[in-house]
């Protein structure tokens, strides 16, 4: 199959690359052949479109915490309970208090959280 491959501009050679892209699923080309060269140029560039115009917002700390506990069915109290106190994890979930190194590095072993989620700034509103 021959397939012309350009840098995506528009909405139209998103929707026309992303239909292109979404033919291979069903029989996904071996890596190196030309059908899969073709696969994979045309998955890179779907990327660098979707990351440029449909960028995802940058979430902080407290809002990482709160979709953890959500992805595991977690509790406020169960988020105490890893922490060993109501009012430190109260506070730090109302944004009153920052995490620890310590509890960083906790949060990111225990419930996976990453820890670069749990550094960072949200984004300004």
């Amino acid at each position: 199959m021959e397939l012309k491959i350009s840098i995506i501009r528009d909405e139209a050679g998103y929707a026309e690359a992303l239909a292109a892209f979404e033919a291979y699923f069903d029989n996904e080309p071996e890596a190196g052949s030309d059908d899969g060269d073709r696969f994979e140029l045309l998955g890179l560039l779907l990327a660098k479109y979707e990351q440029e115009h449909f960028p995802l917002p940058r979430i902080g700390p407290v809002e990482a915490i709160r979709f953890a506990m959500d992805r595991r069915g977690l509790s406020q109290s169960d988020f105490a309970d890893l922490l060993g106190s109501r009012s430190r994890a109260s506070e730090i979930l109302n944004g009153r208090r920052e995490l620890t190194l310590p509890q960083i590095r906790l949060l990111s072993k225990v419930w996976g959280v990453p820890a670069q989620a749990l550094i960072a700034e949200p984004e300004a509103a």
